[in-house]
């Protein structure tokens, strides 16, 4: 019997929901940018891990291009090891910058993450292949980041295998890290699995006390295996910011209940975690921290996490790690497993107050008032064949365990401005919907 799933646009408020364009990678390895009512107003033929239209003021006033990953490397371990050059198109997809083959190795290896920086230059989260200090004798996959000029030399750079002692491991957690790395030295996705890097910007907390660790420049990143979100510190490199890996509220605690509603309240466990951003000065919560916190399992040593699978968009302040907003299921009236991804996923603050959700591992995307009221969602229709749900990672299966299956993820979809976009595209008017079960 077939699976039947939902697909494309279910349900559409014109009255809350914000307009914007949506940009996501589908399943099938194709990057598309929709309106709201599901059209597709423009594509790429290239995945984007994440893919993002970049900002015009960034840009020397471009508009309509796109980074995107643009060829393998080649390597059979696939993962985070898999790309070898990344880059950007314009609107008709011509190549208007590429890296990769400048980069150690030959190849840009780069995964989960990009930014086009202020100045000109890129920020890459990568792969190191090396030998981790303390980590043992085999050589790992090792993740950092690279600040990339325009001319494709490296300016900045950071390995997280030479911060180790600066997460605050507990002495079964290194234990618990180093069986891993012993057990799979080769694993496709890393010891760490970094998923994330973003410099802060401009920010309240900078504009308040210059000395403040929330220096503009400062990039926050996380660490899906290890629970951990750190800043880390441009200048100095140390990490001068850290929430996890470990939370005291309930030494011992069974279970995770995700579903406390008072707010504010301090940050307990997070799990798996993905895209801790600050939200942008002009937009509602400014200075707050922004995180999807999967609740999948993950950490050294793993996490205590709920029987009542469910995951949680996180609103933290940074100054006191309180966490101010929250949405679950529960905030529209669903129990806590019906918005659930272990893995991938991401959200975005829009500049009425709404929040843009990926629920990844569904390839649902969909937006919420601060109440928690669905306004937009959207169920994307492109399907693609993976392990475990990561497309196009057949190299990383294992004989007789892992089998190729149908999946719709979406690893990460960002709303873009109508101005980002070439003039001319013809918009239709958003058209209300409710197709939902």
């Amino acid at each position: 019997m077939a699976f039947v799933r939902l697909s494309g646009v279910t349900y559409l408020d014109p009255e809350l929901a914000y307009d914007s364009y949506v940009l996501f990678t589908g399943a099938d390895s194709v990057t598309r940018l929709i309106d709201l009512n599901g059209t597709v107003v423009h594509e790429w033929p290239y995945a984007g891990v994440p893919p993002r239209i970049l900002d015009p003021a960034l840009n020397g006033g471009r508009v309509g291009d796109v980074g995107v990953q643009l060829s393998d490397s080649g390597d059979a371990r696939g993962g985070i090891y898999a790309n070898g050059t990344v880059g950007q198109l314009d609107w008709d997809g011509e190549r208007v910058w590429e890296w990769g083959t400048q980069a150690p190795g030959g190849a840009a290896r780069q995964n989960h993450d990009w930014e086009l920086l202020p100045n000109g230059n890129r920020l890459i989260l990568v792969t190191v292949p090396r030998v981790v200090p303390g980590l043992g004798e085999h050589v790992v996959g090792d993740q950092g980041l690279y600040e990339v000029t325009p001319d494709g030399e490296i300016a900045w750079q950071w390995l997280a295998g030479d911060h180790l002692d600066e997460f605050g491991f507990s002495e079964s957690g290194w234990a618990a890290l180093r069986q891993t790395v012993a057990r799979d030295p080769n694993d496709p996705w890393g010891y760490l699995e970094m998923n994330s890097a973003k410099s802060l910007g401009p920010n309240r907390w900078h504009d308040a006390k210059p000395d403040t660790v929330f220096q503009p420049d400062n990039i926050l990143v996380s660490f899906r295996k290890a629970n951990v979100v750190a800043l880390i510190d441009k200048a100095s490199r140390a990490i001068a910011w850290k929430v996890g890996p470990y939370y005291d509220d309930e030494p011992g605690s069974q279970h995770q209940r995700i579903n406390v509603h008072k707010v504010p309240r301090p940050l307990d466990q997070t799990s798996g975690q993905h895209n801790p951003h600050m939200i942008a000065a002009d937009l509602p919560g400014a200075g707050n921290i922004l995180v999807f916190d999967n609740q999948g399992g993950a950490g050294y040593p793993p996490a205590s996490i709920g029987i009542y699978a469910g995951s949680r968009v996180l609103e933290i302040d940074p100054a006191t790690k309180e966490i101010v907003w929250q949405y679950t299921a529960e905030d529209s009236g669903l129990p806590s497993w019906t918005f659930f991804s272990s893995f991938v996923s991401n959200a975005q603050r829009l500049p009425n107050g709404n929040t843009l959700i990926t629920e990844g591992m569904q390839g649902r995307l969909f937006q919420v008032t601060p109440d928690g009221d669905v306004v937009w969602e959207y169920h994307s229709p492109y399907q693609g064949y993976g392990v475990a749900g990561e497309p196009e990672v057949k190299q990383t299966r294992v004989p007789g365990v892992d089998r190729l299956t149908l999946t719709a993820l979406v690893y990460r979809a960002q709303a873009v401005p109508f101005e980002w976009t070439p003039p001319g595209i013809e918009r239709s008017p958003l058209r209300e919907v409710d197709l939902r079960p």
